[in-house]
């Protein structure tokens, strides 16, 4: 029986505008949803009635008001089984059905409500949100500045406050980074820019000897390890999905065997094909270039530092496209900061140290699989280099700041 129906006026002229054919049922439950929560509002309060998101949808190209919802403790909108963020949801059913991740998204500077401005209500108009469509920049801008830049959001289980990324990445005419600018100093914001950008001293004078690995691989099928340790000392691996392997440098992950492997792992597995290059730097940077013909998925806590967003954020890595997942320059900055802070800032940094890769399938808040032990294959690398100095920095904190127990 069809839904619609079931729906009062209003839901149905919505969804005429509705755009793509999937998830129909589904993407009636969420106008439906919106409706109720809009026929709450009184009209003239500023923040958006069914008219005025009649009014948005009926003249794209005309100045329309913000429509809003309340903001929700993790920012996310449940709708039937589904957990998404509302002003993704939304720009999916009216505008972009290919719509992938609230990184792609970007609020006009008209939009008063704008999902990254942290304030009580999120604007859900679609056409307050331009999508960016650059690969280049793995589904979210670089350029791109939170007018919020604490990287901890709601919800998010870090509680390592870092200070706003003292770096912005400067373009050549393709669209290629080509290195750093720093960002203009206020008055009151001289010397920690100075003392962020400048070489670290203190960091520099830390004397050890390179570990013999750079790195350390492990691979999964959701929440269960398969296979050895890998211990990467070449500057460039490549991880696929093949079963021969021709040199040191590549790890395929068709040669391991799992007795619990269904037929959600079997069919990502056969799609993970050329995968991809990591390449590590003499700078210490690490690149990631995805080969493969899907996808894949990076959450790396250093990269969405430099882009102003969550820790937690999951990046989308097109095919064929190359980024830096890891920029030793940040990290150094941050490791200074953390070694003033204290013990407890230090020990937190170490999650910076380890970086997650999953194959195909996405996860976090745009995707059905909240947590990475739900993809059906996935690889964690471990910074060696970076723990060591961190390590360094814990032996000269001395003891940290309240008792150590068993969950510390």
């Amino acid at each position: 029986m069809n839904l619609l129906q079931w729906h009062g006026p209003a839901v149905k002229k919505l969804l005429g505008w509705k755009q793509g054919d999937e998830e129909e049922k589904w993407s009636e439950k969420a106008v439906d949803a919106l409706v109720k929560k809009l026929k709450k509002r009184k009209k003239g309060d500023g923040e958006g009635t069914v008219e005025d998101l009649e009014w948005a949808l009926a003249n794209p190209t005309s100045t329309s008001r913000c429509v809003t919802i309340p903001r929700s403790l993790d920012g996310r909108l449940q709708v039937s089984h589904k957990k998404g963020l509302p002003h993704v949801i939304y720009c999916r059913v009216w505008r972009w059905p290919d719509l992938h991740s609230h990184q792609e998204l970007r609020a006009i500077p008209e939009c008063m409500y704008p999902f990254e401005g942290n304030r009580g209500n999120i604007c859900i108009n679609p056409y307050h949100y331009v999508r960016i469509e650059n690969p280049r920049h793995l589904g979210a801008s670089s350029q791109y500045s939170p007018r919020h830049p604490a990287v901890d959001m709601p919800g998010t289980s870090s509680t390592y406050h870092t200070p706003s990324p003292p770096y912005q990445m400067a373009y050549s005419s393709d669209g290629s980074p080509t290195g750093y600018m720093t960002h203009s100093p206020t008055l009151s914001d001289d010397d920690e820019c100075q003392r962020m950008v400048s070489p670290i001293t203190a960091i520099s004078k830390l004397k050890m000897p390179p570990p013999a690995f750079w790195a350390t691989i492990n691979y999964y099928e959701l929440n269960t390890r398969v296979g050895e340790q890998f211990k990467v000392y070449l500057k460039e691996i490549t991880v696929d999905g093949f079963t021969d392997p021709s040199n040191d440098g590549r790890i395929c992950l068709g040669l391991l065997t799992n007795v619990n492997r269904n037929n959600t792992i079997e069919n990502t597995r056969r799609h993970i094909g050329r995968g991809i290059k990591l390449t590590y730097y003499d700078s210490l940077n690490l690149d990631v270039t995805n080969h493969s013909n899907s996808p894949v998925f990076v959450q790396s806590r250093n990269c969405n530092w430099k882009m102003g967003v969550s820790p937690q954020t999951v990046l989308r890595v097109p095919p064929g496209v190359t980024t830096t997942i890891f920029d030793h320059q940040i990290f150094v900055s941050m490791l200074n900061n953390a070694r003033m802070a204290g013990y407890n800032q230090l020990y937190e940094l170490e999650k910076m140290c380890f970086i997650r890769v999953s194959f195909v399938k996405g996860w976090g808040d745009d995707y059905p699989r909240q947590d990475v032990t739900s993809t059906p294959c996935w690889i964690e690398l471990q910074m060696h280099t970076p723990l060591a100095w961190i390590d360094q920095c814990l032996h000269n904190a001395g003891n940290p700041n309240g008792d150590i127990t068993s969950v510390s």
